[in-house]
Formats: structure tokens, sequence, C-alpha cells
């Protein structure tokens, strides 16, 4: 998202990927936006072992939660690749 925002030479900061993609001064669709928030609740909680009250995080967390965040990380991908084409 940082790269679409270059791309229309706009600043981007942050890691909240439905930040990112709600500034685009483009239509998201809503629902993307909520694959954002998805995604955007694993940042911590996947890298850093005191973010659950008990257990590291590869107890909190496994194929089904994988599978959904790849899903999820490719649809936002493909929303972005047109505006990458003409940079």
């Amino acid at each position: 998202m940082k790269a679409v925002h270059l791309s229309r030479d706009q600043d981007a900061w942050g890691h909240v990927i439905a930040r990112l993609l709600a500034e685009l001064p483009v239509d998201v669709p809503a629902d993307l936006r909520e694959k954002a928030r998805v995604l955007d609740g694993f940042y911590i909680t996947t890298r850093y072992a005191n973010s659950h009250a008990e257990g590291p995080p590869f107890e909190h967390f496994g194929t089904l939660q994988s599978e959904e965040a790849l899903l999820y990380a490719g649809e936002i991908i493909e929303f972005a690749r047109p505006f990458m084409a003409g940079s």
C-alpha cells in the first residue's frame, strides 16, 4: 500500500493496512478494508511472545489463520497491482 501511495506522490506512514487503504484517493471496496483489518490483527500478535495472556504465538495461530491471511493479502496485492502497472 505504501508503494501505491508513493506512486501517487503521497506520503504513507505506519503499518496499518486498513488505514493505508482508507487514505488512498481511490474507491476501496469495503470488504477489502475489512480483510485488511484481519491482517492488521496479526501484526503484533504473531510476532511477540508476550502478545497473549498465555502461550507463545504459535499456539494461537494455525493453518486456518495462515490460509485466511494469505488469501486476504493476495486480494490486497491484486487490488494494488493495476495502480503500480503504470508507474
